[in-house]
């Protein structure tokens, strides 16, 4: 992990959202307004956010990409899920590759200075000095 005066808590936060994640694909589905599909941007944010969010926290390239095939592994598993054990949800394909889209765009941020944008809302929030050296990879 990064070097956080909360690392507990951010990772906590990170967890929380598997979490969401997988109740929401697993519970009735709301009544959305919008054209048919739409729910495809809420899936491509939803695992967006999972991945920037892995990004932020893991010091690692390696730990990044570990994260990010976990969430497409589970935006499929999510999918099969829905297809088999639920009666008011259906497993989509376009599902899958939208979640799939959105951790392939949150995994792009390791290649940028925004992968320690944690890092710098924590120093923001708690007051904490990072040196540049402390925010090399």
């Amino acid at each position: 992990m990064r070097a956080f005066v909360h690392p507990r808590l951010w990772l906590g936060l990170w967890l929380a959202g598997w979490v969401l994640c997988i109740v929401l694909s697993l519970v009735p589905p709301p009544d959305l307004p919008g054209p048919a599909g739409s729910d495809k941007i809420g899936h491509f944010l939803a695992y967006f956010t999972l991945t920037a969010w892995a990004v932020w926290l893991f010091r690692t390239r390696r730990a990044h990409l570990l994260a990010a095939l976990a969430l497409v592994f589970l935006g499929i598993a999510m999918e099969i899920a829905q297809a088999s054990l639920t009666t008011l949800r259906l497993g989509d394909v376009r599902d899958a590759v939208a979640n799939t889209l959105g951790v392939a765009v949150g995994l792009s941020l390791t290649f940028t200075p925004l992968r320690f944008a944690l890092e710098r809302v924590e120093k923001i929030l708690c007051g904490r000095d990072f040196s540049p050296e402390k925010l090399r990879d």
